[in-house]
């Protein structure tokens, strides 16, 4: 989450607010830890149940906000998610029941198991770079997971300080070691100069143009090609077929696809030069991201070529203010070396890429400051990326993933007005207007117009 809000607020926000960005992340790891501490006698300072009102109102605001209309489509999905877990969360922690507190530390303990099983697994596989400390972590996340099953020491009393400590110092060390090595990023450099992983296999760290985010006449558009979507017939998992592969009637395995693409002579499309073909027994071999697992590429010329040689993108994504002069220097530099690997330099990381090289530094150039800093970390869209990015990178990034993080990165940039003053202004708005033909009824009736 840090590593993608300081990536989208850019080098210049970074190198000016470095030091306080460091001590604001040292106050968070300080706190965490004394809120974690606090909770181990049973005796909380920590006010649990004015955090799980304010958890409960939050999610209250998120339900309304989904089933009001204000803002339709596929951001109401994780509105609707957001808005139940904060309500139930909420609701349990306000609950003066003992039974609430073992609830919630089943909850946040199965959570956790979940996530260390995953990170573990992902990491002995993929083999990539650092895999040995993503171990060590996931480790670690099992050993809490362990720590809340257990009642001892306050019979599950602390599990939501544990949490929220838990939470708070490791998103403090975060911000604090990243804004001491980003503070030494020379001039145009890009962020993920020190938060990308791979480095020189995904050529993140070649891109020094400066350029700058600007409104451009033509979208930058992120085509997916999804696994059930571009098979035929395909024969339906859910979850599976969304993210890794769909089957269609003839047994044929489709994997999908992701593209990026810039009209009218910009187009990312990576793809094997000799489509791989591994046995079941070299299935584990081949998900490692190493050298011997690089095989020839190829690149698209065009989307009109893929599609008319295969299928229409049943997805697209569209951007619309990007930094068109970085995004040309990275495919100058990408594009330069065709190498494919199934995990670690696919079409749908190659995309990925390519969209946060030119997204950059696109809310750092809108001003809002430390408000602005703030709105983002709080922002269920940054804390979805995250996850998305979290996991694709311990694994490998897929069309599906791949196209929920461009949505995700979609609503960060412009995020919809659930927010409660947003609410209430347009509830304010609609009141408005359903009195002004009362107040003078000689007046005719104004038609209504949509807002913005």
């Amino acid at each position: 989450m840090i590593r993608l809000a300081l990536l989208l607020f850019g080098t210049d926000f970074i190198r000016e607010r470095s030091l306080w960005l460091a001590a604001l992340g040292g106050f968070w790891l300080l706190a965490g830890i004394a809120i974690f501490v606090d909770a181990l006698d049973g005796v909380l300072y920590f006010p649990l149940q004015f955090f799980g009102l304010l958890l409960l109102f939050e999610g209250i605001i998120a339900l309304i906000g989904t089933f009001s209309g204000i803002d339709p489509g596929r951001r109401n999905g994780l509105r609707l998610a957001k808005g139940l877990l904060f309500t139930t969360i909420g609701l349990l922690v306000i609950t003066p029941m003992r039974q609430a507190h073992f609830v919630l530390a089943m909850l946040f303990g199965l959570l956790f198991t979940v996530s260390g099983v995953l990170r573990v697994s992902a990491a002995w596989v993929v083999r990539f770079s650092g895999w040995r400390a993503s171990i060590a972590l996931g480790v670690v996340e099992l050993l809490i997971a362990i720590f809340l099953f257990e009642p001892w020491p306050t019979y599950y009393k602390g599990t939501l300080p544990y949490c929220i400590g838990i939470g708070l110092a490791f998103t403090g060390w975060s911000l604090l070691r990243l804004a001491l090595r980003l503070r030494r990023l020379p001039p145009h450099a890009s962020v993920s100069l020190f938060t990308g992983r791979g480095g020189a296999q995904d050529t993140q760290l070649v891109i020094w143009h400066p350029g700058a985010i600007d409104a451009h006449e033509q979208d930058l558009i992120v085509h997916v090609w999804t696994p059930v979507g571009s098979a035929k017939e395909a024969e339906r998992r859910p979850i599976v077929d969304r993210y890794i592969a769909a089957i269609d009637a003839n047994g044929v395995i489709s994997t999908g696809h992701a593209a990026l693409e810039v009209p009218p002579d910009l187009y990312m499309s990576h793809y094997p030069a000799v489509e791989l073909d591994r046995s079941p027994d070299q299935f584990n071999q081949a998900l490692r991201a190493t050298a011997e697992n690089n095989v020839p590429g190829r690149f698209q010329p065009n989307y009109r070529e893929e599609a008319d040689g295969w299928c229409e993108s049943t997805e697209q994504v569209r951007f619309s203010e990007y930094n068109l002069e970085r995004l040309r220097a990275f495919w100058a530099a990408y594009g330069a070396d065709t190498t494919y690997n199934l995990t670690n330099r696919n079409c749908s990381s190659t995309v990925v890429h390519a969209l946060e090289t030119a997204l950059e530094g696109a809310l750092g150039q809108r001003g809002g400051g430390w408000f602005a800093f703030a709105r983002v970390l709080l922002s269920p869209e940054t804390w979805v990326a995250a996850e998305l990015y979290r996991r694709a990178a311990s694994m490998a990034w897929t069309p599906g993933l791949a196209l929920d993080y461009a949505r995700s990165l979609h609503g960060i940039l412009h995020p919809p007005p659930v927010a409660w003053y947003s609410l209430a202004r347009v509830a304010l708005r609609r009141y408005r207007r359903r009195r002004a033909p009362t107040s003078d009824c000689s007046a005719p009736a104004q038609p209504h117009q949509p807002s913005s």
